[in-house]
């Protein structure tokens, strides 16, 4: 079945009707906490323009073509109304939501399809190749990079928005080898639900889990928040069925192959630029009936960080461990106050905490186990406490870890809400050695910091470590600035550049786990070299000669 978009927010993030589940006592309060880092009072902005106000372009498909789509997709499977072609056009990220928000819609798809099969996909592409029409394949929607935009490339009239939502079924299930096989479209809880049937689970919970799709998880080579128990999709992608304009790029279901260079790798992370991804086969476990989630004080990062750093080394079996810098840890501390509640035990806990020694500047570290047995997961959290307290580590109980639970995918509607007072909020992300990890956390804060001093007259950066390796860990920044809305995105833009120069002279990747799209294409030449870049566009130019695939992303 396809996604109901007319039940999603078209320029926010998540369900209609859902939003932050705070009071109205409680909004209040945070408004006025937040108001005097910025040096202002937080008003409601302008509100964003209704979706009937925008006007689009007409569509530059002709007929011919349209009725071909149509043969291959399906009447319903052909849409052009305003709806579709608005809620295809931009992803998740701060700058689209910017734009939406003020019904800056100059580029949508001209058309977007719902091939209901592969067969299908490969019709819609020959479609575009005699059309001269570009393809963005189009999932969840959930990129926060650009990775979705519709760009024309060289010679190409059109663009087409090929949803795969359609293709959304569990195929099969081999219990014995532990592998599922499911098509692409298919979203984070539909698969997990289909493979709870079977008593697995895949495992994966990237922040977009519940409106993000397979397909989009392999192309943007996506980490889920458990990714230390499970690993990444990388490490759980066993095969791969892509649809290409030059026919079916696939690999073999086997566990293991020397022969010769691993193109599973080459499409991880291809972001729809090399064809339509339309089945995978994963590794699964059996699914997990007891967890447990508690939290930790240190007095400083680097307490944590080192922390951090041996469970990693010692590859305790934990699912997940995220260590929130000072400033992090603080605003989480802000979000969770409640001035309704008559007895507030978590501030009386961080008051008797702060005269223990963990007061200004401490950091939360949460941890977390999964496991079939009871046993094993006392065991994983009996050697987190063991190790946080060799550390000087406090432990705070469970509280604080079972709340991340419970709120764990619902961040991203703050980021409505702040929006809504004219204040942005974005994320960017790197992966650097545990050499220089700290160096680069406190740099590229800094650099943030002045940024946004510099584009914005106030901000706040923070940070925390989301995912960690036996060599390394990805430093997760997040920033909140007061908007200019004459300028927004220019400002946006201007912060984002400077921020990720910040991060390419720390010796960081661009990228962990948000992709390249749009807005990290000036840096990727950088990090990838000539001859590496020269050995992609060779790749592309094999399965896409004409460049139909999404342009302007990646390369």
């Amino acid at each position: 079945m396809t996604v109901a978009r007319d039940r999603l927010r078209w320029n926010g993030w998540g369900r209609l009707g859902e939003s932050v589940a705070f009071s109205p006592a409680r909004r209040a309060a945070l408004l006025a906490a937040l108001g005097p880092m910025f040096g202002r009072e937080l008003r409601p902005a302008v509100e964003p323009v209704d979706l009937e106000e925008i006007e689009l372009p007409a569509t530059r498909i002709g007929p011919d073509a349209l009725r071909r789509l149509r043969a291959a997709c399906g009447d319903d499977g052909v849409r052009t109304g305003r709806l579709e072609r608005i809620t295809h056009a931009a992803g998740k990220s701060l700058p689209d939501l910017l734009r939406l928000r003020r019904g800056d819609v100059a580029s949508p798809p001209d058309a977007v399809v719902y091939p209901p099969d592969e067969g299908a996909v490969a019709a819609v592409l020959r479609v575009a190749a005699d059309a001269q029409l570009a393809v963005v394949p189009f999932g969840g929607g959930t990129s926060v990079v650009g990775g979705v935009e519709p760009r024309l490339g060289d010679g190409q009239r059109g663009v087409i928005a090929l949803d795969t939502t359609r293709m959304d079924a569990l195929l099969r299930v081999d219990e014995r080898s532990l592998t599922a096989t499911a098509q692409a479209g298919i979203l984070g809880p539909q698969l997990e639900d289909a493979l709870a049937a079977h008593g697995l689970t895949l495992g994966h919970y990237p922040q977009s889990f519940e409106h993000s799709t397979l397909g989009g998880w392999v192309a943007a080579r996506s980490t889920g928040q458990f990714s230390s128990g499970y690993g990444g999709i990388d490490e759980l992608l066993v095969a791969v069925r892509v649809v290409t304009p030059e026919g079916v790029l696939r690999t073999l279901e086997v566990p293991r192959s020397a022969a010769g260079p691993d193109l599973n790798a080459l499409v991880l992370g291809s972001e729809g630029t090399l064809g339509v991804i339309v089945e995978a086969t994963l590794r699964v476990r059996p699914r997990p009936a007891h967890h447990e989630e508690r939290g930790f004080l240190f007095r400083s990062f680097a307490e944590g960080v080192a922390a951090v750093r041996e469970a990693s080394v010692a590859e305790l079996p934990v699912a997940m461990l995220r260590l929130s810098d000072g400033p992090e840890t603080a605003l989480f501390e802000m979000l969770r106050r409640d001035p309704e509640r008559t007895l507030d035990v978590a501030t009386l806990g961080l008051t008797l905490a702060a005269r223990l020694g963990y007061g200004e500047g401490h950091c939360a570290l949460i941890a977390a186990a999964e496991a079939p047995e009871a046993r094993e997961v006392r065991r994983a959290m009996a050697g987190v406490r063991a190790l946080a307290r060799r550390h000087g580590a406090l432990s705070v109980g469970r509280s604080p870890g079972r709340s991340w639970r419970r709120e764990r995918f619902r961040t991203p509607y703050l980021r409505d809400w702040l929006l809504d007072h004219d204040v942005a909020v974005d994320t960017l992300e790197t992966a650097v050695p545990w050499s220089r990890l700290e160096t680069a956390h406190d740099g590229i804060v800094r650099a943030l910091g002045a940024a946004l001093e510099r584009h914005a007259g106030a901000g706040v950066a923070m940070a925390h470590l989301s995912h960690s390796y036996v060599d390394g860990g990805c430093l997760y920044f997040t920033f909140l600035y007061p908007v200019d809305p004459s300028h927004a995105v220019k400002q946006w833009t201007a912060i984002k550049r400077d921020a990720t120069d910040a991060v390419v002279a720390e010796g960081g990747t661009v990228s962990h786990h948000h992709g390249v799209g749009v807005d990290h294409a000036r840096w990727i030449a950088a990090e990838k070299g000539a001859v590496g870049i020269a050995a992609l566009r060779a790749a592309k130019q094999a399965v896409d000669p004409q460049g139909l695939m999404n342009p302007g992303k990646l390369l």
